[in-house]
């Protein structure tokens, strides 16, 4: 049986990862632990501590740490070797480092993708394919954002490939009434580098007018303990995702500042019904 793991296992040193631009707009909810974790020579460690100090958990309660890759059994499964022994097999890349990231951003729903995941490994094994659940649980736990929007109308736009609405003549509202909160780290690794057609999968989230109130820290924390509960056992597949284009995201990019910039059909691409996702299950 698989145990708790101490923070230091193997002998681990973090590789030199690429340039960063952490001023841009989606880095905002991991700069801080990202920069400091680089900046203190094992960023694995670094932010091993972090989590430690934060009392963070695996899916099944143990203590999390993030411990070199060589640490993972060969045979046994990803997802089921976190929960059971808190440790997040970590490589040093740049997809790893931002997965750590989100981890500690989003304490509560990550414990529960990690929780959904194991035990779906443990009724079923590991299979060829995931099936639906783990496909979604997938999706979002790779390249999701966390729309979150206090107007049902804005949330209506993104399901329904209306970009006109949602980023052009509704453009002011973004930031009062509508954001993004990146949640994938496979996404954060690809905009790293950015390119127009990077689109997320969009979780859409209804939130109270006051939500745009809080401090950033504030909305995350109120993000993280809206989601969890509904991570751990609502059911939901990838088609209850919206496409989002994510450099369509007013103040995001330069070049969208320019209403033409939204006529690119190859991104901004019209849908067809059979693509609209019928209704997202809500945890509240």
């Amino acid at each position: 049986m698989l145990s708790a793991l101490p923070v230091t296992t193997q002998p681990h040193t973090a590789g030199a990862l690429p340039d960063i631009d952490w001023p841009q707009p989606w880095f905002a909810a991991v700069r801080a632990h990202g920069q400091g974790a680089l900046a203190s020579g094992d960023w694995r460690v670094a932010l091993s501590s972090l989590a430690r100090a934060a009392a963070q958990v695996s899916g099944h309660g143990k203590p999390l740490c993030f411990v070199a890759q060589g640490d993972l059994p060969e045979g046994t499964a990803y997802e089921a070797f976190i929960a059971a022994t808190g440790g997040v097999p970590t490589r040093p890349n740049l997809h790893d480092f931002f997965n750590a990231l989100i981890w500690l951003a989003y304490p509560r729903s990550k414990a529960a993708l990690n929780a959904r995941q194991a035990t779906a490994i443990a009724a079923d094994g590991v299979q060829a394919t995931r099936g639906a659940t783990r496909d979604a649980a997938t999706l979002f736990d790779e390249n999701a954002v966390i729309f979150a929007c206090s107007d049902p109308a804005l949330g209506a736009a993104l399901r329904g490939f209306d970009w006109q609405t949602l980023f052009v003549t509704r453009r002011a509202d973004w930031g009062r009434a509508c954001e993004v909160q990146p949640f994938g780290h496979a996404l954060l690794e690809k905009l790293v580098v950015p390119y127009k057609a990077i689109t997320a999968h969009a979780w859409i989230v209804d939130v109270p007018v006051d939500y745009f109130r809080l401090t950033p820290a504030e909305r995350l924390d109120w993000l993280d303990a809206r989601l969890a509960p509904g991570l751990a056992d609502i059911p939901f597949t990838p088609r209850d995702f919206a496409p989002l284009p994510i450099l369509g995201i007013p103040g995001w990019w330069p070049a969208n500042g320019d209403r033409d910039y939204y006529n690119d059909t190859s991104v901004f691409r019209p849908g067809r019904r059979a693509d609209l996702p019928a209704g997202q299950p809500q945890a509240r």
